[in-house]
């Protein structure tokens, strides 16, 4: 356990595991998160509440808990989960364990989901491996994804003290040998210790599926990101060590784009972790395909040459609308589903000279005559000292507010509800709210509506950005196809009574732990047509 003590310790087969079904369609936990284990705990245990890894990647937030610690003893022993001297665990038999019918049944029956439904191929078991340490003199219960978040908020300090458990056997526990719910297969070593941000994004984890093959993994394109034309944005890629990179010899990290230079200097990381490094630049203005080269002067980089593809969304506004327009068979479409990425967090080391100054001696003889003498030490103090590292975290969060509503024009229009034909208005601020300096973030850049008469495909309108900065307004871009330039988009004549729900999409708000972006949505209502607001006489 490194430099454990009789506060900080970990016991052979003080472990569990941490089960939650999964629903694969859109990767959204459906049950409370069960921790199984063998041992006898007491309800006392320091916990984080029971939050899985999906929920972490999510945005949720390591939160100390003071609800009693609850877990469940199964009928049928676990097998050894986290290798060690005198437990060896083996993932073989961790599979053939969760996949047996009896196990299968049994979580059906604490996670309350019928076991019919659990197998029929629409949903998935998502499992942690826990660990039960002592740290500071307190029992806690730790999965692998909190391990690696709480030694970051402890600049280090798990791993100072638990390093083979908390950065080696206990998250290569359990990892996948095939990419799933957004988590790739693990291809690193399985007997090294690892850095927190491998632990995040590929570690302490299985998940059990109940097809007969995985499903095929996603189409890649050529490019490693997709970029907006004329837009801010954040390249990373992580720097990993074996040995510690000091402030007496920092690293460098260089990035080259078009003609041009990034350097990122005065990097410091312990020994065996890493750090995300990025460069912010400002995409072209013309679509194309841009190389991004990374050179480091020591570490290990996790890419050194990044494919960027740079779009143009363009407008590409609906046709003009007609009075003679039909749409008989129109049956309203529910809002798409959508994925959403409000938080991220990511940290920076540091690092500052620990002296501890000891006495080299020198002793020399003097002798004085009659086989007497004297010693003199010639010695000299030397500092022994060290580099204590200090990590900084930093978080970035996204909200927004937003309003649709009739447009200025509709002259019928009674709070919400308008008759169909006339123009609605969209309208949206966006905040990030960051601990971290503005050369770590961009604000919102980007918002473009999708509309529900289209089902939400073929045709958008983007938003003008009408303020910049962390707090971003936004408003449709004027209208063609209106007589007076307003910032609206019309309703079909022949939409049907009932809510009118566009889809507005908020990305290119860049950080170094990648874009936040959004769906947001809201409606008006409609109610007739603007025929109604109409009639024909003759004119006296």
């Amino acid at each position: 356990m490194g430099s454990g003590t009789d506060q900080n310790y970990w016991n052979t087969h003080d472990e569990g595991v941490r089960v939650t079904i999964v629903r694969s369609q859109d990767q959204a936990p459906i049950t409370t998160p069960v921790d199984l284990t063998n041992r006898t705990l007491p309800s006392t245990v320091l916990h984080f509440g029971k939050i899985s890894k999906l929920d972490y990647t999510n945005g949720a937030f390591l939160t100390p808990t003071t609800t009693a610690y609850t877990c469940v003893q199964p009928a049928k022993e676990l097998p050894y989960i986290i290798q060690s001297d005198q437990g060896q665990a083996s993932l073989e038999e961790i599979k053939s364990y969760f996949t047996d019918e009896l196990v299968v049944r049994y979580i059906a029956e604490i996670t309350g989901v019928p076991y019919d439904t659990l197998i029929n191929g629409n949903y998935k078991i998502l499992l942690e491996p826990i660990a039960y340490i002592t740290y500071q003199g307190v029992k806690m219960a730790l999965t692998a994804t909190e391990v690696a978040l709480y030694d970051q908020a402890l600049n280090g300090g798990l791993r100072a003290k638990f390093a083979d458990l908390s950065h080696k056997n206990l998250p290569l526990a359990m990892f996948l040998e095939t990419p799933d719910l957004g988590y790739p297969a693990w291809s690193g070593s399985t007997n090294s210790r690892v850095s927190n941000e491998d632990i995040l994004s590929s570690l302490g984890l299985g998940i059990v599926r109940f097809t007969e093959t995985p499903p095929p993994p996603p189409v890649e394109s050529a490019a490693d990101y997709e970029y907006r034309t004329n837009t801010e944005v954040i390249t990373s890629v992580f720097l990993s060590t074996g040995r510690q990179i000091t402030p007496n010899s920092p690293a460098t990290v260089t990035f080259s784009l078009m003609g041009s230079t990034y350097t990122v200097s005065g990097i410091v990381i312990p020994e065996g972790d890493s750090q995300v490094v990025w460069c912010k630049w400002r995409t072209p203005s013309t679509p194309q395909t841009v190389t991004i080269q990374v050179i480091s002067s020591q570490g290990v980089l996790s890419q050194a040459r990044i494919q960027a593809s740079i779009v143009d969304l363009d407008e590409n506004p609906p046709p003009d609308p007609q009075a003679t327009d039909r749409n008989d068979s129109f049956i309203l479409p529910a809002l798409p589903a959508s994925s959403a990425k409000t938080s991220a967090s990511w940290g920076v080391w540091s690092a500052s000279w620990h002296p501890y100054w000891v006495w080299i001696s020198n002793w020399v003889w003097f002798g004085i005559g009659n086989g007497g003498g004297y010693w003199v030490d010639y010695g000299y103090w030397k500092d022994n000292g060290w580099w204590d590292y200090h990590w900084t975290s930093y978080s970035a969060s996204l909200s927004t507010q937003h309003t649709i509503k009739p447009s200025s024009k509709t002259p019928t229009a009674s709070g919400s509800t308008m008759k169909s034909g006339y123009g609605v208005e969209i309208d949206t601020t966006t905040e990030v709210r960051s601990n971290a300096p503005s050369s770590h973030l961009t604000g919102a850049q980007t918002a473009v509506t999708m509309f529900p008469e289209f089902h939400y495909q073929t045709y958008w309108r983007l938003h003008e950005r009408m303020t910049n900065g962390l707090t971003a307004t936004f408003k449709l871009k004027p209208n063609m196809y209106s007589t007076y330039q307003s910032r609206s988009h019309f309703t079909p004549l022949w939409f049907p009574d009932g809510p009118y729900t566009p889809d507005t999409l908020i990305e290119d708000v860049w950080t170094p732990d990648g874009m936040l972006f959004l769906h947001v949505s809201g409606s008006v209502q409609i109610s007739g047509n603007l025929y109604m607001d109409w009639r024909i006489a003759p004119q006296k």
